[in-house]
């Protein structure tokens, strides 16, 4: 039986559950997806239909006018293929200090795509884009028959325009099977080194993220009977240094409908952020919100957060 997340932190760290300053605002603007990744803790698909609208996206944008200093993280899904995403980078690009998108590469060759990674350079985006691994066969695995090389052949088009010299380009590796990440350093060196020397492509930094026990990476471990077993690697990997640095202390994520959560993981299992009413907040709440600050809700799940090195959406932490 796993312990209660709660219970594991406060016992160390009392307030480290209590919200700290708001740096960075994810947005998650829909749930489809060209890809159906065996990892994915959203089952993310082609038929997703949790897509959010203009009017949330306005809401934002408003929202991030107030506080220019804020760092917007729009994922999904494939964000691109919300028909709003293009407004919303539109809207937000020149007023906040950092634009990042999560994206999965191969979506720029789907219909109506073109001129996606132009679009990129024209404002500035930070493009953050998932490569589970360096390897061909691995990256097939996951995603897919013929994922890899089109990531590739997107990788080399961001290069043209700048990606990975003047531009910010970072990569994204989930480990393929029932384990954690390996260490975050050395694994980006051994990345830049095959595919610089088998492709030519740079970029700047890679992110190692610890799977989340959820969605259908959950149903996987759940039908091949190694659930139990994976949470408790996650437990005994419990790393004290990556509690005190979990990203839900300076992140509040937003979902299709503007409701607020913690972190794009506690939208899967409906842990919304409530006020002492118990109240869902939401958009229309965000300002009222991190002026009065307000405890963070965890489940079993959050021990991907603080397992080994820890694990964030931008990387390890610990």
């Amino acid at each position: 039986m796993v312990r209660s997340f709660d219970e594991k932190v406060i016992e160390m760290y009392p307030d480290v559950l209590d919200f700290g300053n708001l740096e960075t605002l994810q947005v998650n603007v829909g749930n489809r997806c060209n890809q159906v990744c065996r990892h994915c803790h959203l089952n993310a698909g082609p038929r997703g239909d949790k897509m959010m609208g203009k009017g949330v996206m306005i809401k934002i944008i408003d929202f991030l006018k107030a506080h220019p200093h804020l760092t917007l993280d729009i994922t999904g899904g494939s964000p691109e293929l919300n028909k709003h995403f293009r407004f919303l980078v539109e809207g937000t690009a020149k007023i906040v200090s950092r634009v990042m998108v999560r994206t999965n590469f191969t979506v720029f060759f789907e219909e109506g795509m073109e001129g996606l990674p132009e679009f990129y350079r024209e404002h500035g985006v930070v493009v953050i884009g998932s490569l589970p691994c360096y390897l061909r066969e691995n990256v097939n695995k996951q995603r897919g028959e013929g994922v890899y090389d089109k990531s590739i052949k997107a990788l080399k088009r961001l290069n043209e325009l700048g990606y990975g010299d003047t531009l910010e380009l970072d990569l994204v590796y989930n480990p393929v099977g029932v384990h954690l990440p390996p260490q975050q350093k050395e694994l980006e060196q051994d990345y830049k080194k095959y595919v610089m020397e088998n492709y030519g492509i740079r970029f700047n930094n890679l992110f190692t993220i610890v799977n989340a026990p959820l969605g259908r990476f959950k149903t996987m471990l759940d039908s091949s009977g190694e659930y139990e077993k994976y949470m408790r690697l996650l437990e005994d990997s419990y790393n004290p240094r990556a509690a005190l640095n979990i990203m839900c202390r300076n992140l509040v994520s937003v979902d299709y409908r503007g409701v607020l959560y913690n972190c794009d993981f506690n939208q899967v299992v409906d842990l919304p952020i409530r006020d002492e009413h118990a109240r869902v907040m939401t958009i229309d709440d965000l300002e009222e919100l991190i002026g009065e600050g307000f405890r963070i809700e965890t489940g079993h799940h959050c021990y991907c957060c603080t397992a080994g090195s820890g694990s964030s959406c931008t990387g390890a932490i610990a």
